[in-house]
């Protein structure tokens, strides 16, 4: 199954359940209210529900979670040897995952122009990534209770001003700037994606491929990240936690690479669909 958060022209946002071309109205406030109920309940939400086209509809973030969007830094070798290469630095590999956040501020619709300002950074920089998104409230989960506590995967561009994350000397700032971190265009659940760490992921810059893995080659899987985060820490309903991005990024080309007014970006993971936002950066 596919879910969605849409909006009609003059109407509130509300979620919805992709069928085919059309959208199977939820009863719910939000798609992360409807995540939070037992399974029998949301299915009796959308008994009832109207039916919409897909196409005559605009997509919203298909969730926002009550607090900030976890990430994991460092999660694939490649990128991994590549940030270390473009910092002159030696390479070291994290024995636990990296985490920092990005403030739910930043979050951004798919399909949405993301409005930028060239007076903040100059150094605007893109990552595709794979993203969970937390089914049920739950703590010091095991890797092997961890597929138990998902909901769905969606994608996620990690868009960070580089400039910033150098200059501050940790992530956060660089990360969270507002409209940066789009999110979508819809959460599929897991009986439909099947191994999250077999997904072929892509990332497109005006048509042309730049980041190309597949997910099988993170360093920490999606269950061992969510053991590791829920360790003592209770992990809610809509929570989006971010897997990390593969090589190819902006600043570790030669010459970098750094987002442009205009650009076309595409995020693509098999099983889940295409991320698509363009840049506007005054």
């Amino acid at each position: 199954m596919k879910f969605v958060s849409y909006r009609m022209p003059g109407a509130q946002t509300r979620p919805g359940l992709v069928e085919g071309a059309m959208i199977h109205a939820i009863e719910a406030p939000t798609l992360r209210e409807y995540i939070a109920l037992a399974p029998a309940q949301r299915l009796a939400r959308h008994a009832q529900g109207d039916f919409v086209a897909l196409d005559a509809v605009a997509l919203d973030a298909p969730v926002r979670p009550a607090r900030n969007v976890f990430c994991v830094g460092r999660n694939y070798l490649e990128h991994a040897k590549e940030g270390a290469r473009a910092a002159g630095r030696e390479l070291r590999l994290p024995t636990v995952p990296t985490f920092f956040t990005k403030a739910p501020t930043a979050i951004a619709a798919p399909n949405a122009t993301l409005d930028l300002r060239a007076a903040i950074s100059r150094e605007y920089d893109f990552e595709a990534e794979l993203a969970v998104v937390i089914g049920t409230e739950c703590r010091d989960v095991s890797e092997r209770e961890a597929p138990d506590v998902v909901f769905g995967y969606t994608a996620i561009n990690d868009v960070t001003a580089r400039d910033l994350q150098r200059a501050h000397g940790q992530w956060f700032k660089g990360k969270s700037l507002d409209g940066t971190c789009p999110i979508g265009p819809w959460i599929v659940t897991p009986e439909e994606v099947g191994d999250p760490n077999a997904l072929e992921l892509r990332f497109r810059l005006n048509g042309a491929e730049k980041q190309h893995s597949n997910t099988s080659n993170m360093i920490f899987s999606v269950a061992r990240i969510i053991a590791e985060l829920s360790k003592g820490m209770t992990l809610l309903p809509g929570d989006v936690i971010a897997t990390g991005t593969p090589e190819g990024v902006g600043f570790a080309r030669t010459p970098p690479e750094f987002l442009a007014d205009g650009d076309a970006m595409e995020v693509e993971i098999e099983r889940i669909g295409i991320l698509r936002n363009v840049v506007r950066i005054d």
